[in-house]
């Protein structure tokens, strides 16, 4: 890609990181590419659909926090590792509003261009909570699949103006379900 276009590029995701922010993931194209300064063609030639914006902009979110999964793998106890990524993901999920639906429907849709992303990004949790349940720290009876559904939980909290205060306090209460009493002593 030229260096322009490049420019082009991540100024666009800069200005959609912001209107998601803000506005949520609903925010409609034109409005990203007038924020941007740039006609909606030029917002649709580099991203040709609201899920191709969606997956660039997520991706590098997505690729962090898996690399952090591996990270605690080795640098921290199995609890500490699960809870500390589970914090970030949630953490995070919560900064673009309305982006727990999507990678909800994603998860479940091959065809999704954030269907790469989220199943890694599941994956990479799954293997931290694999970890602490063999070293007797977390409950045996979920899976991968039931702690990516808890972010989502929790970050949907975030995302309520009226529960958002409950939210940390609410995730003290799942991490705490999560954890064996063993583990968590």
């Amino acid at each position: 890609m030229r260096a322009d276009a490049r420019k082009n590029r991540d100024h666009l995701l800069a200005v959609a990181g912001t209107a998601i922010t803000e506005q949520g993931v609903d925010v409609a194209m034109r409005d990203i590419a007038r924020r941007a300064d740039v006609g909606l063609a030029t917002l649709l030639r580099h991203f040709p659909t609201r899920e191709a914006l969606l997956d660039a902009l997520l991706r590098t979110s997505f690729d962090e926090l898996t690399a952090k999964a591996g990270a605690l793998e080795t640098s921290s106890s199995p609890e500490d590792a699960l809870v500390s990524w589970l914090r970030d993901c949630v953490a995070w999920t919560t900064e673009y509003r309305g982006v727990t639906v999507l990678m909800a429907a994603a998860i479940e849709d091959t065809e999704s261009a954030l269907h790469a992303s989220c199943v890694t990004l599941r994956a990479a949790g799954a293997r931290l909570l694999t970890r602490a349940q063999a070293a007797g720290s977390a409950r045996n009876d979920i899976d991968g699949t039931d702690l990516f559904a808890l972010v989502a939980m929790l970050a949907w909290l975030g995302d309520q103006p009226s529960l958002k205060p409950r939210a940390d306090r609410l995730f003290d209460v799942v991490a705490g379900a999560i954890l064996t009493s063993a583990g968590s002593e």
